[in-house]
């Protein structure tokens, strides 16, 4: 889907104050209020908004180390068992397959290192996931984002 600049203006505003309403975001793009609804339709229905909840911290809530793992998946089963298990571990924030060394790399939380040291035992379980390699980020300086391709988008 292309975007212009209003899309563009709308995302940036809802990105800065996600609770903004809509009469307020016409408001401030100096459109009409039902020029601002439509296009706020219009990109939930394509997919470029995929949702409106709200941003969670999985420090905050009590899992401060976060941990990518490529995983060695069992041939022969397909990806959908894989994500099955994988779905049932809480601690697991994401999953991709991928190309090159591996099969899958995953995102995921615990609340101490040797938590961390359970949540991969849970991950590899011997029938799915064969084994893995893990890395701890010790920060992120760049956290997940979005909004950067805003601008890009509409060039």
């Amino acid at each position: 889907m292309s975007i212009d600049r209003l899309d563009a203006d709308l995302l940036d505003l809802l990105h800065a104050e996600p609770r903004v309403g809509v009469l307020e975001a016409s408001r401030r793009l100096g459109v009409a209020r039902g020029t601002a609804a439509a296009r706020l339709s219009r990109l939930e229905r394509s997919g470029v908004i995929a949702d409106l909840a709200p941003t969670l911290d999985a420090a905050a809530l009590g899992f401060p180390v976060t941990a990518f793992a490529t995983l060695e998946i069992a041939q022969g089963q397909g990806h959908g068992a894989v994500v099955e298990h994988l779905t049932a571990i809480p601690e697991v924030l994401e999953a991709h397959t991928i190309t090159g060394v591996g099969d899958v790399l995953i995102r995921v939380v615990a609340r101490t290192h040797a938590d961390l040291q359970r949540v991969i035992n849970e991950i590899v379980d011997g029938t799915h996931v064969l084994r893995s390699a893990t890395t701890i980020a010790l920060e992120s300086p760049i956290p997940l984002r979005h909004q950067q391709l805003v601008r890009v988008a509409v060039e």
